[in-house]
């Protein structure tokens, strides 16, 4: 078993920094080349009405025990120590801790179930007319892939009573570099699975739990989804006790009025909205930007050049800036991402204004997933993951007295 996760771990490895590479030296057609389909879209029969009753369907749902990925616990992640309340900008020194960013005292902690969606975990260059626009559910490398993504970016919300991730046939590494039509059926078959399984989470769940929905990158695209499709004006919309949509830009001008919720303003702040996307300055987001601001808002007006969403995870505010002293914990992976501990004090962040973009000071070594541009987009949630951890039991612990 160690053989086969270590071998994965080397796949991941390749496939990151030969990405990386063709994105650096190729041009745009040369990297579209490589990675978007060149067949038509082949649309899919919907999964069986009960297909997500099967416990195979799912990398994380509660009586997994030690084999759950979203259950992964990092070394020293119990007992950090907390930064001073001057380490947050704007706030005067105090003797005393900050209520703000210490972890919630056990006691005081709410119940509540996560729903979280995994990101693009099947990555493969696009050879031959038959490649595929979207993933099976049962490839075995891209099912290894995701639950290694899942340790590093879903156990901050292992203080949950239950976390379901679930399997979906997602739209391949491909899709996201093209406007072809094919790109959005691809993207839409993936969403039609993960609606699916957040309705079985939903008919599981205790109805008396808050539930927390979060995901990374394609995952975080596909949570906004739900929110607009399946939540908002329904009575559903009272139970979400908060969204965490990390790693998928949110324009503030044209996303975040559709989605009903406002950005989080305050540390104790829920039934509100957390997301960044990390660079290292000096960050080069052109490519990020280029196609996101050409595409329409949730209100279909273009994007255009404004902010993305920026919730600092060190202050738990929108725009705000910490420096390093502020990060409870950062997860630093091993050579072989076999394993991981959490640091203390690696880096702060701003939210740059102009941008929307979250800023680390300069690049830190935390693996070879560091794409061109200085993005750390595969590292947004490990940078600050004990941070996201004491964040989500913070906001939970308010949600009883707010609603």
């Amino acid at each position: 078993m160690a053989r086969k996760f270590l071998y994965a771990v080397a796949i991941i490895i390749f496939l990151v920094i030969a990405g990386a590479i063709a994105l650096t030296i190729w041009s745009k057609e040369a990297t579209e080349l490589a990675f978007v389909p060149r067949g038509e879209f082949v649309a899919q029969p919907a999964l069986d009405s009960n297909a997500y009753a099967d416990p195979a369907m799912w990398h994380s749902r509660p009586g997994m025990g030690a084999q759950d990925p979203a259950r992964f616990a990092p070394a020293a992640a119990e007992g950090l120590p907390t930064p001073p309340r001057a380490a947050v900008e704007g706030q005067a020194p105090a003797a005393s801790p900050s209520p703000v960013l210490t972890p919630v005292p056990a006691g005081s902690r709410r119940g509540f179930a996560v729903f979280f969606v995994h990101p693009t975990s099947f990555i493969q260059p696009a050879i031959g007319a038959d490649a595929p626009w979207n993933g099976p559910v049962d490839d075995p490398e891209s099912s290894t892939r995701a639950r290694l993504f899942l340790r590093g970016m879903a156990s901050p919300f292992a203080g949950a009573d239950e976390i379901w991730a679930p399997k979906y046939r997602q739209a391949v590494f491909g899709a996201f570099l093209t406007d072809r039509p094919e790109a959005a059926k691809a993207l839409d078959l993936a969403y039609r699975d993960v609606a699916q399984a957040f309705d079985f989470f939903i008919a599981t769940v205790d109805p008396d739990e808050p539930i927390v929905l979060a995901g990374h990158s394609q995952g975080a695209l596909h949570t906004l989804r739900l929110l607009r499709e399946k939540i908002i004006g329904t009575p559903l919309e009272a139970r979400v006790a908060m969204v965490y949509p990390i790693g998928w830009p949110v324009s503030v001008a044209h996303d975040l009025p559709a989605l009903k919720l406002p950005a989080c303003a305050t540390p104790e702040q829920s039934r509100c909205i957390v997301t960044w996307s990390t660079f290292a300055e000096p960050a080069d987001a052109s490519q990020v930007f280029e196609r996101f601001t050409s595409t329409p808002g949730f209100d279909g007006q273009p994007r255009g050049d404004g902010p993305i969403l920026c919730v600092n995870p060190l202050t738990g505010t929108a725009n705000g800036t910490a420096p390093a002293d502020a990060n409870l914990g950062t997860l630093k992976p091993t050579a072989d991402f076999s394993d991981g501990e959490l640091v203390t004090g690696m880096v702060g962040a701003r939210c740059d204004p102009e941008t929307g973009l979250l800023l680390i000071p300069e690049p830190v070594d935390l693996g070879p997933g560091v794409l061109p541009g200085n993005n750390y987009h595969v590292y947004d949630i490990p940078l600050f993951w004990a941070n996201l951890k004491a964040d989500v039991e913070r906001r939970l612990a308010a949600w009883a007295p707010a609603r």
